[in-house]
């Protein structure tokens, strides 16, 4: 595996690039980064965005999606430019998957994202349950900054099937926040298994970027070589 030195860092839905701050911070003096700031308008446009962030870079790049992202970086990372994948409590669909056929079918016992019914084509998870459900492990305050400053979400965003993953061309690293519940543990550690990722475990809510950046760097750092 290449050795990499500029780093692509890619958000999920209902959020934007800023919750990459204080990873970014972590990383920047040993690599080059850049935050993409997807529109989550549909799939297939956010992974034109991040190729063309991949585009720019001058070699051997991590490429790292949260949530929603793993779905992105999946389809996008097959660019050439990419040396390995790192799924933060991620999406790591399959070909022909989904993020809702992913979360279609949940264990027993699962919590259920607060995700409200379709308004003009976009999804929002309800405010008031958003610190509990994404952000347990932040201040109240932060938290709740981020249910009201959320990013309409696509609906065709979770609706689009992934052509060809990367991580069934590229080294995969996955890190799961075990007490997430937005995306299931049970289903992050089987998709981490199924894409052969080197996987790191952390007790932290779905904003694990955010409250834990060491963690998430570090295994960045890992992925990098």
């Amino acid at each position: 595996m290449a050795i990499a030195r500029n780093v692509v860092l890619v958000h999920g839905g209902f959020v934007d690039g800023s919750g990459w701050k204080a990873v970014y911070e972590l990383l920047r003096g040993d690599y080059n980064v850049t935050v993409v700031q997807n529109p989550t308008l549909s799939l297939e446009d956010d992974a034109a965005v991040v190729r063309r962030a991949l585009d720019q870079q001058d070699g051997p790049t991590v490429l790292v999606g949260h949530s929603y992202g793993g779905a992105v970086i999946s389809e996008a990372g097959t660019h050439p430019n990419v040396s390995a994948l790192v799924y933060i409590s991620a999406f790591a669909p399959d070909k022909g998957e989904s993020v809702n056929t992913l979360i279609a079918d949940p264990p027993p016992g699962a919590p259920v994202p607060p995700i409200l019914p379709p308004r003009d084509g976009f999804l929002f998870l309800d405010r008031d349950k958003f610190p509990a459900s994404f952000a347990g492990d932040l201040p109240l305050e932060e938290a709740q900054f981020m249910a009201d400053s959320q990013l309409p979400w696509g609906v065709d965003c979770p609706a689009t099937p992934v052509t060809e993953p990367a991580w069934r061309q590229k080294p995969s690293f996955y890190l799961v926040a075990s007490e997430d519940r937005m995306i299931a543990p049970p289903l992050q550690r089987s998709m981490a298994e199924r894409a052969g990722a080197t996987v790191a475990e952390t007790p932290a809510s779905h904003s694990l970027y955010v409250s834990q950046p060491q963690a998430t760097a570090d295994l960045i750092k890992r992925a990098a070589g």
